[in-house]
């Protein structure tokens, strides 16, 4: 299966509020990139269901379910970085900073 080429997309948002001074464009911008990327994995997982049903190679499958479960990370890693991007990009002196920095990495340790 050929792989489309990976777009040098901004970081995935998180289903959240944002945080005060976060744009709803930024938002949007992300959450659209990370929907895209899952949509391209679910292409990806029906293929692998279609090599399997025709018969191909074990190597060939394994190649691409590697790939796809390679893409999933990526998409996971990028909605975690637009979560960090929020709490750092917040109003000097809000202090829910911290503790959006907390989540995050509470995420991250529990998931990745």
């Amino acid at each position: 299966m050929p792989r489309k080429p990976a777009s040098p997309a901004p970081a995935a948002a998180l289903p959240t509020a944002a945080p005060a001074g976060a744009s709803s464009d930024y938002r949007h911008t992300h959450q659209r990139d990370v929907v895209d990327r899952l949509k391209r994995i679910e292409g990806q997982v029906r293929g692998l269901i279609l090599m399997i049903e025709s018969g191909r190679p074990c190597e060939d499958v394994a190649q691409q379910m590697a790939a796809a479960r390679k893409a999933m990370d990526k998409t996971f890693f990028r909605m975690m970085a637009c979560t960090m991007m929020e709490a750092v990009t917040a109003p000097p002196g809000d202090s829910s900073v911290e503790g959006e920095v907390e989540r995050a990495t509470a995420i991250l340790e529990r998931y990745a």
